[in-house]
């Protein structure tokens, strides 16, 4: 299942349909789990988190449009509606309840994945980085080491909390509030040993300190090259 970009959930009371599109998302390194009516749909998602659903409007039993109306804000995932019909009241109603975007059949495949594709971009939340490496310095979160010129410093779970929030957000500069609030500290000269002590890990020199750096009358600043 690593391999794939994102589980789908392809919901079509068409057998053909559900196959096409299933082989065609399989192919562009998707996995794909299928449902054949809405009841079967909401049945699948209480046991798996998919990342996006593909929802047929028109079919038997609870439709597409009530499926969004009953379950969409529970779920909070991602749909994108199909339907056999074109109108614009479908599709204005569709994204009015819920759905992310519309997509008329017949449609081309190829449609179909960069739509999938742009909607992911936007709604995946990106892991955060625990191991980054810049000059002759690699942090590494997962083992709570910071190696530095072949040697390796041990970092505890304050510096940890500390270097995640700055990994991330390089080049943001943090105030001493701002990394109060984060280690549960108020002494601004305990925060001040804690950033001494990690430039100590990063730095050649850590009188001059090119990565780990103090912004005056501001915070501290982490740039990462």
């Amino acid at each position: 299942m690593d391999n794939f970009n994102a589980h789908i959930l392809v919901v079509d009371d068409d057998d053909g349909i559900r196959s096409l599109v299933k082989k065609f998302l399989n192919e562009n390194n998707f996995l794909v789990t299928t449902a054949d009516s809405a009841e079967d749909a909401y049945d699948k998602t209480q046991y798996v988190k998919f990342d996006l659903i593909i929802l047929d409007i028109m079919m038997p039993g609870k439709n597409g449009l009530e499926f969004i109306q009953e379950y969409g804000k529970a779920l909070n995932t991602p749909i994108i509606l199909l339907t056999a019909r074109n109108e614009a009241e479908d599709r204005v109603k569709g994204l009015e309840i819920g759905a992310d975007d519309y997509l008329p059949k017949p449609f081309e495949p190829k449609e179909l994945v960069l739509r999938i594709n742009n909607i992911l971009k936007k709604t995946r939340v990106s892991e955060p980085l625990k191991i980054v490496e810049f000059n002759n310095v690699k942090i590494d979160l997962n083992k709570l080491v910071i190696s530095n010129n072949e040697t390796d410093y041990k970092i505890n779970t304050t510096e940890k909390l500390i270097l995640e929030k700055m990994m991330n957000n390089p080049g943001k500069i943090f105030s001493r509030d701002d990394i109060g609030k984060l280690i549960e500290v108020e002494k601004e000269r305990s925060i001040d040993v804690i950033i001494t002590r990690l430039r100590k890990k990063i730095e050649t020199d850590s009188k001059n300190p090119k990565f780990l750096q103090t912004i005056r009358g501001e915070g501290y600043v982490l740039w990462i090259e």
